[in-house]
């Protein structure tokens, strides 16, 4: 297996449930519906207010692959640019602030 951690910022001029809100029930439905998608995709929301702030992000998504190669596969469809992705993430999140990285899991 091959998981991905990404730490997401709303923007600011929206308020934590129209974030999350537009994450789940836009955002994830155009992600999942992508001919390429991860075989797991489970969104761990941060309690808003100082739990936030100190964490950086107002939520950690978390995507698991295959493989690396199934992973970058996934972001070669994402990212492309009929996907709509990069559009729809420009509507609620401060992608500026986005960070990602692979994380190593212990059984």
């Amino acid at each position: 297996m091959y998981r991905v951690l990404a730490l997401l910022s709303k923007r600011q001029s929206l308020s934590f449930e129209e974030f999350a809100d537009h994450y789940e029930n836009r955002h994830v439905p155009l992600v999942l519906g992508l001919p390429v998608r991860p075989d797991a995709y489970v969104r761990h929301y941060v309690k808003p207010g100082r739990a936030a702030e100190s964490a950086g992000c107002d939520v950690v998504s978390q995507l698991d692959f295959q493989d690396r190669d199934a992973y970058k596969a996934w972001l070669s469809v994402m990212f492309a640019p009929d996907s709509g992705i990069v559009e729809d993430e420009d509507r609620f999140l401060d992608r500026s602030r986005t960070r990602s990285f692979p994380v190593q899991t212990e059984s």
